[in-house]
């Protein structure tokens, strides 16, 4: 096992990690940009070292940085966390090459993976159920695409082999705005991902956001930890996570898990992963698999026990993993809030200082966040300043938990998401369970609607 690792991350996750390693006795060094210096995860590290100012660009995503931390504080391994470098083949590469570990999967793999065009046509060789589209990369003849389409069936999305997080995408809805939509998405990819291969799907109308989460090791082992719902979403960007996803046969989430699994023992998969689906009329579709910790794995763990990050960190080490398929089981249901420093219903950003910060407490209550009264919320990155889980032996008593624990819930000084999350979880819709992707977007534009009257 490591002595020492790394924190190649910042926020919630960073404290995550690092209450990880100090269970397993591991000491751990917390790398941090200039605006991180008094975060709480920066004071509980073993050892701390500053890798630049506060841009991203100059500091989390400063590869020789990083790999100069590990090197002068003689860490063996790297956690790159989620978000920035966690996806990232080059960095993973330049980490081994180095000399030390990464606590993910190896570079070749997250390559494989992190390119649309040949995660999905790894995923049919794996009899793993994609949506229907083109085969492979959009050719660059008008007519072939045309010709496509009008087989694949309108509404279709173009999207970029190399987008994610909801970027990267346009839905076409006629024959007329194909052309156009697809010369758009290519330039749009090329300028952001620096890759202008684009691929076309079926546009599902209205789907839900269902994941499977998967921890493999290098001995060709690989379980499923069931299912997560992710379905309540702003602009592709998750708001609200649940597991198990309501109301879905559990014969077909074991059948739809064992497919993931054992596509990870086809691709030599390591360390812990998500497979991203649609569902939609008792079908799953592919659509991604991310190659790192989510931010939504608490809901995970709460659910069947496992520590997902200590998994990542004994399967990096070389373990196998030490439990089957039949051992693990499903108990209860989890919810999650995530809590963003924005405006709760326009949701422009609200950095600055917390002047107030009391969190709930109770029976399966858990809030994992870097945040403390007097914490300075900084303007350079991601709003996240936390995650709120409940868990219950029902559905139904993780929901109240819920309700309860965002009422006991204050934050001041700034701008918080927690009045959309009281909103949410009294709606009823989500409160019937199966709600869709498009959801949320329609539920704020009744609200908006009903606070301009």
């Amino acid at each position: 096992m490591f002595q020492k690792i790394l924190i190649a991350n910042r926020g919630e996750i960073a404290l995550r990690v690092l209450r990880a390693c100090r269970e397993m006795g591991i000491r751990t060094v917390a790398a941090h940009s200039e605006a991180d210096i008094e975060a709480k995860y920066v004071k509980l590290a073993d050892e701390s070292v500053c890798i630049g100012p506060a841009a991203s660009a100059q500091s989390y995503l400063n590869v020789p940085a990083l790999i100069s931390a590990a090197e002068v504080t003689d860490a063996g391994a790297i956690h790159p966390g989620y978000g920035f470098l966690s996806e990232n083949a080059d960095f993973a590469e330049r980490v081994e090459q180095s000399g030390f570990v990464f606590i993910g999967p190896r570079a070749e793999t997250i390559r494989l993976m992190g390119d649309k065009v040949s995660a999905k046509r790894a995923m049919q060789a794996a009899d793993v159920p994609c949506v229907p589209g083109s085969e492979g990369a959009l050719p660059e003849d008008p007519k072939e695409i045309i010709q496509i389409a009008r087989q694949v069936g309108y509404p279709v999305i173009i999207k970029a082999s190399g987008g994610g997080g909801g970027r990267g995408m346009r839905v076409v809805h006629t024959e007329a705005a194909l052309l156009g939509a697809v010369s758009t998405t290519r330039s749009e990819a090329l300028a952001a991902f620096g890759n202008a291969t684009i691929y076309l799907e079926k546009f599902l109308e209205n789907p839900r956001h269902v994941e499977i989460q998967v921890l493999a090791d290098e001995h060709g082992n690989a379980v499923h930890l069931f299912e997560r719902d992710c379905s309540m979403q702003r602009r592709h960007q998750k708001v609200v996570e649940e597991a198990p996803a309501p109301g879905i046969d559990r014969k077909l989430i074991e059948r739809i898990g064992e497919r993931c699994a054992e596509a990870c023992r086809k691709i030599g998969y390591r360390g812990a992963g998500t497979f991203e689906f649609l569902y939609e009329n008792g079908q799953f579709y592919f659509i991604e698999m991310n190659t790192r910790v989510q931010v939504e794995h608490p809901v995970t763990e709460m659910i069947t026990g496992i520590d997902i990050v200590q998994a990542q960190i004994r399967i990096a080490a070389g373990e196998k993993l030490w439990f089957k398929q039949s051992d693990v089981l499903r108990r209860g249901h989890a919810i999650e809030c995530r809590i963003n420093a924005e405006d709760p219903f326009r949701f422009t950003p609200s950095p600055g200082r917390i002047t107030n910060w009391h969190t709930p407490g109770g029976p399966g209550v858990r809030v994992d966040s870097h945040a403390y009264s007097g914490y300075v919320v900084p303007p350079y990155y991601d709003s996240m300043i936390g995650k709120l889980i409940c868990y219950g032996d029902s559905r139904e008593q993780a929901l109240r938990r819920m309700i309860i624990a965002l009422t006991e819930t204050a934050i001041d000084g700034i701008k918080t998401n927690l009045a959309l999350h009281r909103e949410i979880m009294l709606d009823g819709q989500f409160n019937a369970g199966g709600a869709s992707i498009h959801y949320l977007e329609q539920m704020l534009a009744a609200l908006n609607t009903a606070r301009a009257e």
